[in-house]
């Protein structure tokens, strides 16, 4: 009759470390299932409209953003060029999913603004529903405050990317510059590209000098490719249209 005591006792001791076990198992199973139960899988999204991204989007949880818009012959206008993140990728809840919209190929004509106010310049950009990207200021006695010097892409350009055009505006000679817009080098003599360079006080690293093989003579209807003249600059960073400051060192890739 003593020992039953002692045996009721190790039965209730096993029942409850029992229920422990069970509470724990399910708060670890509610843990897991609250923690992946908000995580999703980014859907790929490249082709699609940007109205049918935000619905497969918004079904997940997931919110989308158009980040940049570029000009594409591959993809049609209003629908998806690239994504981030990639596709794949397991987000949480409420994740923003930023992405391109492709503008279809390029239909207008870059006007040209040097010479003009900016403020002309700016209105004949929209006017054909170009942006205005990077604007510099560059000190220049010779020219009327907010004329524009200088425009990348140039006037009537062709094949560029995003719809926006950088401007290099004068500023009273005797004002410090805030920032000039990188010009495109590429095509001229180093020499020419390096004055071109030292006229703004902007410096150039020593040039690196290239192999460049010789372009295969057209066949057909192709057009030949215009052999690289030696010295010519075939390559640049900073970028052209990138906004640098004067304290800058331009790196210039030269064909031999």
């Amino acid at each position: 009759m003593r020992g039953r005591p002692v045996v009721n006792f190790f039965q209730v001791g096993l029942l409850v470390m029992l229920l422990v076990a069970v509470a724990l198992l399910a708060a670890i199973a509610t843990m897991h299932f609250a923690i992946h139960g908000a995580e999703v899988q980014v859907p790929s999204l490249k082709a699609m409209t940007v109205a049918e991204a935000r619905s497969l989007a918004s079904g997940l949880g997931l919110n989308l953003d158009v980040d940049n818009r570029y000009y594409s012959s591959d993809v049609a206008a209003g629908h998806i060029l690239s994504q981030s993140p990639a596709p794949g990728t397991v987000v949480r809840r409420e994740w923003r999913v930023r992405v391109a919209e492709s503008l279809g190929p390029q239909k207008v004509e870059v006007p040209d603004a040097v010479g003009t106010d900016q403020r002309v310049a700016v209105l004949k950009l929209r006017r054909v529903g170009l942006d205005l990207g990077v604007t510099a200021h560059l000190p220049y006695s010779k020219a009327v405050e907010g004329t524009v010097l200088a425009q990348d892409p140039p006037a009537h350009a062709q094949g560029i990317e995003r719809p926006s055009v950088n401007l290099l505006v004068a500023a009273p000679g005797d004002d410090s510059p805030d920032g000039f817009v990188m010009p495109d080098l590429t095509g001229l003599p180093v020499v020419t590209a390096q004055a071109a360079l030292g006229e703004v006080g902007i410096k150039s690293a020593t040039p690196t000098f290239v192999d460049v093989p010789i372009a295969p003579v057209g066949s057909g209807n192709e057009q030949p490719k215009l052999p690289v003249n030696p010295g010519a600059v075939i390559a640049q960073l900073p970028a052209a249209g990138t906004r640098v400051e004067q304290s800058a060192q331009v790196k210039l890739t030269v064909a031999k």
